[in-house]
């Protein structure tokens, strides 16, 4: 397998090391040195420096025997050109394009993507992505992370154990005992920054960051039981009014139609464009930093502040601000991980990483055989995955305990005939079952043998 990828920032280095990971004949293509000097320093990758759209380049990287390539450099024409030259002349099988300008996702231009005009064949809009995980949290008070699994049978809920949470320091393998109708699995805990795959011994600590796979019906009972109750937001304030701001604040008005948003933007002329673009949506041109400008917008009554804008410092400061002058809750856009361990003990509840979104995303859409769908959890954590048990697969007819499951691998549900039945143990897979599991990003390939069919890319 062969993949190209074109752009070497973070999404684009981020992509690398997965791939790369997987044994994928992997090269990066960016016309800066130091980001090229710099993958190449980390990763176990082929590097060139040039112009990704260039058919010359695209033929020294191997375009003409490439799988995929993988347009994520900063520009949107860059990115579609290089998918139009893989196309044209190198034939390339799939072509994946990053393009962040909401103009070319307009409905009234569709045409222009097809195979006859630009034939891309997946778009990846970061702003979209990041502005529909933040609304996916807003289902679940008191989550960090929600992403519905098995056509929303399931949900993939992080949690954060704080000190009211009624079952910190008991082994994991009582809670069967004491919720024996609750159907969930506890998949993974980060604790500190470091990852752990949980055993029953083990047992959670204050400060816990956990992810749980939950039947969708439970998932009330769920947060319950780790001590959180809070209520669905009904006011809400985001701070920055760019494309993710505005993707976010059109989500709100079409899809949660009881809650009210107000946006604040700095720049005059985008708080404008906003103004034009929503219609329930009150648009305050201020700067967030500013007591005055976030009293306008009635933060002491809000029950969640999501920070946006194109700035991380920005982002936590206006949080804190407004946590500080009432609003309950902060959702805070962040790049870098500099501030990872700063931003739980400051008081920011849910933190979006746009990078992690993104691969994520990707990562879903360049999987094919079985695996129905690929969920990045946690800083290189690991994977969520579905996929359909075939009869090939050593996970079928047989106990889970005699499965041989590699270390790192945990099965956590499974969906037969539309029921879903949480596992044990004792619990036999069938053909033809739905399987959710996670995986360690080292244990990746070995799922791919469990179910006979390998984690390919086209």
């Amino acid at each position: 397998m062969k993949a190209i990828i074109c752009g070497g920032g973070q999404v684009g280095s981020s992509i690398a090391r997965e791939l790369a990971a997987e044994r994928v004949d992997v090269t990066v293509i960016d016309q800066s040195p130091e980001l090229i000097r710099r993958i190449r320093d980390t990763l176990d990758v082929t590097t060139m420096v040039g112009f990704a759209s260039h058919p010359d380049v695209l033929e020294a990287a191997g375009a003409r025997d490439a799988d995929m390539i993988v347009a994520v450099t900063f520009a949107d024409e860059v990115n579609m050109i290089a998918c139009q030259v893989a196309h044209s002349l190198f034939d390339v099988p799939m072509k994946i394009a990053r393009v962040r300008a909401q103009s070319y996702r307009n409905p009234i231009w569709a045409d222009l993507f097809s195979r006859d005009h630009m034939p891309i064949d997946v778009i990846i809009s970061p702003e979209i992505e990041v502005a529909r995980a933040i609304g996916r949290r807003f289902t679940v008070p008191g989550s960090f992370e929600m992403i519905p699994l098995a056509k929303n049978r399931l949900r993939l809920i992080g949690v954060r154990c704080q000190e009211n949470c009624p079952i910190l320091d008991t082994p994991l393998r009582q809670l069967t005992t004491l919720f024996p109708d609750l159907r969930l699995s506890i998949i993974g805990i980060i604790r500190e920054g470091k990852p752990i795959v949980p055993s029953g011994d083990d047992h959670l600590e204050v400060n816990d960051e956990v992810y749980i796979v939950i039947d969708a019906e439970h998932v009330p009972r769920a947060m319950a039981a780790f001590g959180h109750d809070e209520q669905e937001a009904r006011r809400v304030v985001i701070i920055g009014g760019g494309n993710i701001g505005q993707s976010l604040a059109l989500d709100i008005e079409e899809q949660f139609s009881g809650v009210t948003a107000r946006l604040i933007e700095l720049d005059k002329d985008r708080a404008q464009e906003a103004a034009q673009l929503l219609s329930r949506t009150t648009v305050i041109n201020g700067d967030a930093l500013d007591p005055d400008i976030l009293a306008e917008a009635n933060i002491n009554k809000a029950s969640t502040v999501v920070a946006v804008t194109n700035d991380d410092e920005v982002n936590i400061l206006a949080s804190l601000l407004a946590k500080r002058y009432g609003a309950e809750r902060a959702v805070t856009l962040v790049n870098s991980n500099t501030y990872n361990p700063l931003l739980a003990p400051l008081g920011i509840d849910v933190v979006v990483n746009p990078r992690v979104i993104t691969v994520s995303t990707i990562l879903q859409v360049i999987r094919r055989g079985r695996i129905r769908s690929v969920h990045s959890i946690g800083e290189n954590f690991g994977e969520v995955i579905e996929a359909e048990a075939l009869e090939t697969s050593s996970l079928v007819g047989k106990p889970i305990k005699d499965a041989k499951l590699p270390a790192g691998v945990i099965v956590a549900s499974i969906v037969r005939d539309d029921q879903v039945l949480m596992v044990d143990k004792d619990t036999v897979i069938n053909v033809g079952d739905s399987v959710i599991l996670f995986a360690t990003k080292e244990a990746v390939r070995k799922v791919e043998r469990m179910f006979a069919v390998k984690l390919e890319f086209f």
